[in-house]
């Protein structure tokens, strides 16, 4: 491509796009390399999608646009990023439960915890049964 269509295709991409920097450890950003690269996605179209699921996520706190559930794709997405973030605390309640000692297994903390995965397993199993 010559000077032109570079010149032509920052102009777009500027117009299209705002460029985002992330920084993180070398660890992270490597670990994250490798994830996009086994799932045959671009770091950069993964962050986008990472960014509009949160960005929607986090849009309940606050009014939402008039036409953000106007239309059964829009609420479909809309109940899949919140089974996704279910599936986020009941995993980490899972980890509090299965890092419970075992002498412990029967003590009040375990059984809370145990309840609690149980019953997001079955919101998260009604959530993804709407759509």
């Amino acid at each position: 491509m010559g000077a032109a269509g570079n010149s032509a295709k920052a102009r777009w991409n500027a117009k299209h796009y705002t460029q985002v920097k992330v920084s993180v450890s070398p660890e992270v950003a490597s670990a994250f390399r490798a994830a996009c690269e086994a799932a045959g996605i671009s770091m950069a179209s993964k962050l986008a999608q990472l960014m509009a699921d949160y960005s929607e996520c986090t849009a309940g706190s606050q009014q939402p646009a008039p036409d953000a559930l106007s239309t059964r794709g829009k609420r479909r997405k809309t109940i899949k990023a919140i089974a996704r973030q279910m599936e986020q605390v009941r995993d980490a309640e899972a980890r509090y439960r299965d890092n419970i000692p075992e002498n412990l297994h029967g003590s009040s903390a375990y059984e809370a915890a145990d309840e609690s995965v149980a019953a997001m397993d079955e919101a998260i199993d009604l959530l993804e049964a709407i759509y």
